[in-house]
Parts: C-alpha cells; structure tokens; sequence
C-alpha cells in the first residue's frame, strides 16, 4: 500500500540531543567541560533511554523530562562534573532548544509539498517537545506532535504507535516510521510500519526478531522512500 503519512521519531533524528553538551563546552568558562562534553553526551543520551525501558516495564511511568533529568545526573557523576549547579541547569536550558539536523526544514518541506502526513511520535513530553519544533522553526511542515504521555508508557510499547493510525485514519502499512534508534525501528517494523533507521553512526544492527526496512546515513531521501 502506499504511503500516506511520514512520522518521526524526535531526539536522535529530527532533533541533535548532544548539541546542548556541544554549545555548553564552547561557551565561556566551561573549560572542565571542553573536553569532556562527547562523553557526557553519550552517557546522557544512553541513561535517558536505559531509564525509558526500566519504566516501561516496571510500570513506572515518569514524565520525559524526568527522566532526560536523572540520566544527566548520572552523565555529571559518571564523568566527574558533578556539582556544579550551574553547569547542570544550563545543560538542561539548553536541552529545550536543541538543534535540528541540518537537511530537517527541508526534507518535511519536500513531504508537505508532496502531499504527506507529518508527525513527531516521541518519549518526549508535550511542553518539551513543543520547544524544540519551535526552537528548530518546523511546525509550520508538521500536522501533529505525538507524545507517549497520552498513553502512559514509553516506546517501543505497541500503545505508542497505536497513536498514530487512531490520529490520521490510515493502515499501519501506509505509514513510514523513521528513526535514528535501531530498537525504536525495529519495533515499529514489528507493529506493521513500513521503517526507516537513521544510522548517522554506522552502529551495528540491533539483535532483535524485527529489523528495518530501510537504513539510512541521515534524512536527505526520505521523500524519495516517501514516493513523492
């Protein structure tokens, strides 16, 4: 079947999580962070998830941004910058203002002009993510901004990409998923999406019992995977 709507997974692949690490070393008096901000990045990043899945199948659910709050607290310990208040609260400052990838603006341009459906599904939490779309100037090439915290529970829960056929009226195979997280593709291609893992990192794949459709270096032919 064709596919009518495009949905995107945020931090990761719209969304640049270690621009906030990045712009914090290169700012004035940060010089304990200058060389350390690639590894915070990758603890951060990683813990945030770890936390997600914990939750989820614990069944202790918490909004995002506390969890994106936990995982830095771990990142500052784990890389020895731990007490320092405000490093911490400008870290998270500038969580909210992340950076898009560059090809972004105009890839969902390309699908809009096309005819497609655009959406964010993300762990993310409403207010959060309504800054960063606003922060990047997208949401003017985005029908809607899907979060977990309607439904509770974090991907790759099957609840979470429910929202997406119950918001737009379309078949799982009309959707392509695009994702920078192997799991979170693999677990879409498992629910019935037509997926797309944007492997900006050449990770090897996920050991799962579903894989990608599509693998990618970054977003520049989504449109073209799109049909438009």
């Amino acid at each position: 079947m064709a596919i009518t709507t495009c949905v995107f997974d945020a931090y990761g692949t719209l969304f640049d999580v270690a621009a906030a690490a990045r712009q914090a070393a290169a700012e004035p008096g940060q010089d304990a962070l200058r060389d350390k901000w690639p590894e915070l990045a990758n603890h951060w990043r990683l813990k945030q998830l770890q936390y997600t899945w914990l939750r989820a199948v614990a069944d202790a659910h918490a909004d995002f941004w506390d969890v994106t709050q936990d995982g830095l607290d771990w990142a500052l310990e784990a890389t020895g910058l731990q007490g320092d208040p405000a490093l911490r609260q400008r870290l998270l400052d500038l969580y909210w203002e992340l950076q898009a990838y560059p090809e972004v603006p105009a890839m969902l341009k390309a699908l809009k002009d096309g005819g497609m459906q655009t959406a964010i599904l993300s762990n993310g939490s409403p207010p959060m993510l309504e800054g960063a779309v606003r922060s990047a100037g997208i949401g003017g090439v985005l029908d809607d901004i899907l979060s977990v915290e309607s439904v509770g529970v974090f991907k790759p829960h099957a609840r979470v990409y429910d929202l997406v056929c119950d918001r737009f009226g379309c078949e799982r195979s009309n959707v392509l998923f695009v994702s920078s997280n192997g799991w979170d593709a693999a677990g879409a291609s498992g629910y019935g999406f037509v997926t797309a893992w944007v492997n900006r990192a050449g990770e090897p794949m996920d050991r799962l019992p579903w894989t990608p459709a599509h693998v990618l270096s970054d977003l520049t032919s989504i449109p073209e995977l799109a049909g438009v």
